[in-house]
């Protein structure tokens, strides 16, 4: 993506180790003075000028993965910022990071930026995930991408959280949904039900597969992916387990986190 400004919002997209197609992660700088940086993944000539520009005072991620983290330590340590963490996750942030944050914040929270950025709860891809919200703009991490899918993956991944986050950002119908990965999202509604409709017919697949006698999440990949998966076959049996879960939790398949059988 490169960068992209607009008034309350500086996106620079940072080279990063990613399992993403994009090989980069976006870093977001919200509010005016006392600004936010989000997921700065790593550091780099251009995000340090953006910093500096837009006088930054605060920092906090989206999530915990990697592939955000990476320049956590270097520009809270080089810029004195004010480190935030999901309430109750503190101690994975501290791990993920290296850093041990100064506030925490939850669901509504606003962090003190100029006119304030809104903490908006979208666990699924990860349990502490969440967007922000400053004006009519919304950061969302990595809950939703204009082409392809998100990975859902257990143990930390959870469907069912996952699907109820996209339909909360659906429901508040924003004009633009700015993620970490990829060009800026400018149907949200759209991509948000493509998302949906996506996991329901993975969801079919594994639910035939079960009732077709796939017991082992790995014969559940193997007649649920219809493509070739070469080289991510790791995150298909994550998203598989992740979907025996949910239809578990709903009561449609036994499973036992090893093998899985008609409910």
């Amino acid at each position: 993506m490169g960068m992209v400004a607009r008034e309350g919002l500086t996106g620079v997209s940072v080279d990063v180790d990613t399992r993403a197609p994009t090989g980069a992660t976006t870093a977001y700088i919200l509010g005016e003075r006392g600004a936010v940086l989000v997921d700065p993944a790593g550091r780099s000539d251009a995000l340090d000028e953006a910093v500096e520009t837009r006088e930054v005072s605060h920092l906090a991620l989206t999530h915990h993965h990697r592939d955000h983290t990476g320049g956590v330590a270097a520009y809270a340590d080089a810029y004195d910022l004010t480190v935030w963490a999901r309430a109750g996750r503190e101690s994975a942030f501290e791990t993920a990071t290296g850093v041990a944050p100064d506030r925490s914040f939850r669901e509504g929270a606003v962090l003190p930026a100029d006119e304030g950025v809104t903490v908006v709860e979208t666990p699924g891809h990860a349990p502490e995930h969440v967007a922000f919200v400053t004006g009519d703009v919304l950061v969302t991490g990595d809950l939703a991408v204009t082409e392809g899918s998100v990975v859902v993956g257990a143990p930390e991944g959870d469907m069912r959280a996952y699907l109820t986050s996209l339909r909360r950002v659906h429901a508040r119908d924003p004009d633009v949904l700015y993620p970490s990965h990829g060009p800026v999202i400018e149907d949200p509604r759209a991509t948000c039900r493509r998302l949906i409709d996506h996991r329901r017919q993975r969801e079919q697949r594994v639910l035939a597969a079960v009732d077709g006698g796939a017991e082992t999440p790995g014969t559940v990949v193997d007649a649920a992916y219809e493509k070739d998966i070469t080289g991510v076959r790791d995150l298909a049996l994550a998203t598989v387990r992740a979907h025996l879960e949910k239809l578990a939790v709903e009561g449609r398949v036994r499973w036992d986190g090893e093998r899985a059988r008609p409910g």
